[in-house]
């Protein structure tokens, strides 16, 4: 009869598959201290072959015996050539990080350019102010299409780009037009036929 890997004990470390964890489960029945470390190293090398050192060779090594100590269950009394990990530091999470939860209006245009729009409004009247400007204006739409691909109206976009400028920013719908921008199709996944 088949023995189905669902029957069997669940791997630790499954990314060795279930001959490393063999191998190391057969380790642990060895009585004599000086013939379990050979087989520890053997196990060691053997880990190394499936997954070759890239980088720092040292601290890979150790990442290995690290793995070895895991997958026999903190239960291997082997001589070790470095310091092995902790079963205790495995269950020390790191501490969380600290996002910046500001609340701003307009999400969707993201924060960089809403700190953008700023540092436009504070420029000095003139071409290369007027350029970023239908610049981000039009930035602003292709968002906009993205949430509502039926359509955007070019007052909706300078009506938000005077709130977000804090009034620094007035473009006039009559006299200022933005670009047309079409939504790309979505691939069908056929391929085309070579003639």
């Amino acid at each position: 009869m088949l023995t189905y890997t669902t029957h069997l004990k669940k791997l630790i470390l499954p990314e060795y598959g279930r001959n490393i964890q063999r191998m190391v489960d057969h380790c642990l029945t060895i009585e004599d201290r000086a013939e379990r470390t050979r087989c520890a190293a053997t196990i060691v090398k053997t880990m190394e072959q499936l997954f070759p050192v890239q980088g720092n060779a040292d601290a890979y090594r150790r990442k290995l015996w690290d793995h070895l100590a895991i997958m026999s269950d903190f239960a291997l009394d082997v001589d070790v050539p470095f310091e092995l990990v902790g079963r205790g530091s495995l269950d020390d999470r790191p501490e969380p990080l600290n996002y910046d939860q500001a609340v701003f209006e307009h999400r969707h245009y993201g924060l960089l350019l809403q700190r953008t729009i700023l540092r436009a409004a504070e420029m000095e009247e003139g071409e290369e102010r007027d350029e970023l400007v239908m610049l981000l204006a039009n930035h602003m739409k292709k968002i906009m299409l993205a949430i509502n691909p039926e359509g955007v109206d070019d007052a909706k976009i300078f009506k938000d780009l005077r709130i977000l400028s804090r009034g620094a920013i007035n473009l006039d719908p009559e006299t200022v037009k933005l670009l047309e921008f079409k939504v790309a199709p979505a691939p069908t996944g056929k391929k085309k036929k070579k003639k």
